[in-house]
């Protein structure tokens, strides 16, 4: 059960942090994006600008949405 506990903690912690460097980014989303794609091609993992959009709106559904 500790573990259990441990792991939501992080989760939540996790999902905090992405809310709060959301709203304090000092970009824009486009321009995140890009750079996003940048760093993912440097390390050789290539996305399409729709699955790169894809991928954003997932991760913005579970963070809005909470952890589950």
């Amino acid at each position: 059960m500790k573990g259990m506990n441990v792991l939501f903690a992080f989760l939540g912690g996790a999902a905090v942090g992405a809310v709060a460097g959301i709203l304090f980014a000092p970009e824009k989303g486009a321009d995140t994006r890009a750079r996003i794609c940048k760093l993912l091609h440097e390390k050789g993992i290539h996305l399409k600008k729709e699955e790169m959009e894809h991928l954003v709106d997932q991760i913005a559904e579970e963070v809005k949405g909470g952890v589950k």
